[in-house]
C-alpha cells in the first residue's frame, strides 16, 4: 500500500481529512488522455485527469474533491492538481500546438481571480500560451448561478483561455452556456455516443447538437468512443474530435502518448478520398483573408482596414492559429465617428482589445461536404462567411456566393456523370450512395448489380440500335419498379446497373426483382426475329472468337444484404463483396442471388 500505511481505507480516509494536502501531494498524479482529431488521427490535445486518490481511501476523483471541499481544501487541492498537469504538458515536445483540458469545479469560480493568477503565472514561466488550456466547465451543478461567474468568463476570454462545456447533453445550465457565453467546444456525453451507430434516435439527437454547434462557432468532441461502429458514427455527423478507449486510454507515462493514431488514419483514407469531389470544389473557393490575433493591438486592426478598403471583416485567431471569429468594421464605427473614439479604444483605463470585439462565426473543418456548408448557411444569422479549418487551424473562409457557385459546379458535374442513354446516375453517385448507405446502420439495406446474360451477342448479331433499346427498356423498368425516395438507381455502364434500397424486407425486394426479370426477358424477347425466338437461341461469336451458340439474353442480379447495425467505410470492401454475388446469380439457373454479407469472404 502506498506511504507503507496498513490501515483500512475508511481510517485512512478519516485521516486524510485534516492532512488532505499533504497526502494528495504523494499519492495523486495526472493521467492524460488525447484528444485526436476526427479527420486524420492526429493528436489535438489531452484532458488531465486525476489519478491515485484510491491510495488514500477515496473511490474516484470526486469523492476526493468533495471530501476537500468539506475542510475548506477545495481551492488548494485544484491548485496543487492544475499546476502539476501544467508542468507535465509542459514537457511534451509539441505542446506548443495542442491543447490542454483542465476541469473547472463550479465552486471554485467564487475563487476563480485566485486560480487564474496562480495558473497564468506559471504558463509565463512555462513560456505556455493561455490559448494551449481550455477549462471543462463541469455540469454538476449550474455554472450560471454563480454570482461570479461572468466576470470569471470575462476574465478567461480576455486572458485567451478556451472554454469547453463538459459533459454536454446530461448536465445543468448547458443551453444557457452555449447561448450566452464565448464557449469553443461542447462535449458530448458518453451517453449519448454509447452504440450511437444502433440507435436512431441517438444519431438524429447528436447529428443535430453538431450542427448546432457549428452554426455557433463551436467545435464538437465526442467522449467516450469505444468502438469503430460509434468513431465512424461520430465521423459522418461532422464530429471534429474524439476521445475514448478506442483512441487511447488514459495514462499517467508520457512515454506512452504519440502525436497520431494510425489506426484512424486508415479508417480516414476512405472518406477523404470518397469526399474529394467536394473538398477540390471548395477548395477553389476559399478566400485566404488576412488574419488577425485576438491579443494584436487595436492599431493593428486598423491599419488593416485601411490598407483593404473593401474588406468589411477579417478573421480573427487566438496563438495556437484556432478561429475565434470575425470582427467587422462596424464593431469599430462607434469609436472612429466619435471624437477621441480612436484615442478611447487605445486608453489602457478601458484595457479594450481585439478579443473583447469577436463575433462568434460558423466554423467548419475543410473536409465537410458542401450539402453541410449549405445546412450551415442555411441557419446562421447575420454571420459574413463560415470559416474553414484544416486539421483544427484557420484554413481560410467562403462566402454564401462562393458556396452557391461550389453547388452548382457540382450539379454540374453530377449531370456529366449521368448515362446520356438513361439519364441514370454513374459510377461517382453510386460510389456516393454505397458509401454513405454503408455508414448508416439503422436498418437493413441491399445492394443489387444488374448484368446482363448474352447481351454482346445479341448486341453483335442485331446492331447497335437494338442494344441500346434493349438498355432502354430495363431502365424504365427500373424506374417503374422503384420509385420510392429511399430508392438509388444506377446505370455503371453498358449493360450493367446498380439499385440500392433501404426500406424493403427482403420478402418484398425478391418478389419485385423476380417481377423485373420476368418483364424484361418477355420484352427482351420481343426484339429477337421469329426464327431466333422458335430456336430459343443465337448463333454468334463469345470474348474468344469462338463461334456457338447463345440463350437469348436475360438479366442477372446478385443481391448484397447488409444488416441492420453493420457500419462499414470501405466501398473497396463492398464491391468486392457484390462481384462475388453477382458471379453466383450468373451460375444460377433464376438468375437471381440473395446473400449476406458476412456469408461471403
Amino acid at each position: 500500500m502506498a506511504l507503507g500505511l496498513e490501515v483500512e481505507p475508511g481510517v485512512l480516509r478519516r485521516f486524510a481529512s485534516d492532512q488532505l494536502i499533504t497526502l494528495a501531494k504523494l499519492v495523486v498524479e495526472n493521467a492524460f488522455q488525447p484528444i485526436v482529431e476526427v479527420g486524420t488521427g492526429v493528436v489535438f490535445g489531452y484532458e488531465s485527469l486525476m489519478r491515485g486518490q484510491d491510495r488514500i481511501g477515496f473511490p474516484s476523483p470526486l469523492d476526493m474533491l468533495d471530501q476537500a471541499e468539506s475542510v475548506g481544501q477545495l481551492l488548494a487541492l485544484e491548485q496543487m492538481v492544475a499546476s502539476r498537469a501544467l508542468a507535465k504538458f509542459a514537457t511534451i515536445s509539441d505542446f506548443s500546438s495542442a491543447t490542454l483540458f483542465l476541469n473547472l469545479d463550479v465552486r471554485l469560480i467564487a475563487h476563480g481571480d485566485q486560480l487564474i493568477s496562480s495558473l497564468l503565472q506559471q504558463l509565463q514561466t512555462a513560456n505556455v500560451p493561455p490559448s494551449s488550456i481550455c477549462f471543462e466547465l463541469s455540469e454538476r451543478f449550474d455554472n450560471t448561478l454563480v454570482p461570479e461567474f461572468p466576470e470569471l468568463i470575462a476574465r478567461m476570454r480576455k486572458a485567451g483561455f478556451k472554454l469547453a462545456i463538459d459533459d454536454f447533453g446530461v448536465g445543468h445550465g448547458e443551453m444557457k452556456l452555449l447561448c450566452d457565453y464565448p464557449i469553443d467546444y461542447l462535449k458530448i456525453d458518453r451517453h449519448f455516443i454509447h452504440d450511437l451507430d444502433q440507435s436512431p434516435r441517438k444519431r438524429h439527437l447528436v447529428k443535430n447538437i453538431v450542427n448546432i454547434a457549428h452554426v455557433l462557432g463551436v467545435r464538437v468532441i465526442a467522449e467516450g468512443i469505444e468502438t469503430e461502429a460509434e468513431f465512424l458514427a461520430c465521423r459522418e455527423f461532422g464530429v471534429d474530435l474524439v476521445q475514448g478507449w478506442f483512441i487511447a486510454r488514459p495514462t499517467t507515462f508520457l512515454s506512452e502518448l504519440k502525436p497520431s493514431y494510425p489506426h484512424l488514419q486508415d479508417l480516414g483514407k476512405a472518406k477523404r478520398s470518397s469526399q474529394s469531389l467536394d473538398e477540390i470544389l471548395i477548395r477553389k473557393q476559399i478566400e485566404h483573408l488576412p488574419t488577425v490575433f485576438e491579443n494584436d493591438s487595436i492599431d493593428h486592426i486598423f491599419d488593416l482596414f485601411r490598407r483593404n478598403p473593401r474588406q468589411t471583416f477579417f478573421p480573427v485567431l487566438n496563438a495556437n492559429g484556432e478561429p475565434r471569429g470575425t470582427i467587422n468594421e462596424y464593431h469599430l464605427k462607434e469609436y472612429i465617428y466619435q471624437p477621441f473614439g480612436r484615442d478611447l479604444l487605445k486608453n489602457k483605463v478601458y484595457e479594450r482589445t481585439i478579443s473583447q470585439f469577436v463575433e462568434r462565426a460558423p466554423i467548419v473543418g475543410l473536409d465537410a461536404d458542401a450539402e453541410r456548408l449549405m445546412t450551415i448557411f442555411a441557419n446562421m444569422d447575420g454571420s459574413d462567411c463560415v470559416i474553414l479549418t484544416e486539421n483544427m487551424r484557420y484554413a481560410g473562409v467562403v462566402s454564401a456566393a462562393s458556396l452557391i457557385r461550389v453547388i452548382n459546379e457540382k450539379q454540374l458535374k453530377s449531370a456529366q456523370d449521368q448515362n446520356p442513354l438513361t439519364g441514370l446516375p454513374g459510377n461517382h453517385a453510386i460510389r456516393d450512395f454505397m458509401r454513405d448507405c454503408g455508414r448508416d446502420g439503422d436498418e437493413e439495406r441491399y445492394f443489387c448489380y444488374c448484368d446482363f446474360d448474352n447481351f454482346k451477342p445479341f448486341n453483335d448479331h442485331y446492331g447497335f440500335h437494338l442494344g441500346d433499346h434493349a438498355i432502354s427498356l430495363f431502365a424504365a423498368l427500373l424506374r417503374r419498379y422503384f420509385f420510392s425516395e429511399g430508392d438509388f438507381l444506377g446505370h455503371v455502364g453498358g449493360d450493367d446497373f446498380f439499385i440500392g434500397v433501404s426500406d424493403w424486407t427482403e420478402t418484398e425486394l425478391v418478389e419485385i426483382l423476380d417481377r423485373l426479370l420476368s418483364d424484361f426477358h418477355e420484352d427482351v424477347t420481343a426484339l429477337y426475329s421469329d426464327a431466333d425466338r422458335l430456336n430459343g437461341h443465337i448463333r454468334g461469336h463469345d470474348r474468344s472468337g469462338v463461334e456457338r451458340d447463345f440463350a437469348l439474353m436475360r438479366c442477372s442480379i446478385g443481391v448484397l444484404r447488409l444488416p441492420k447495425g453493420l457500419v462499414l467505410d470501405d466501398v473497396n470492401r463492398v464491391s468486392a463483396r457484390i462481384a462475388e454475388v453477382k458471379k453466383q446469380a450468373k451460375d444460377s439457373a433464376t438468375g437471381l442471388v440473395v446473400r449476406a454479407f458476412a456469408e461471403l469472404g
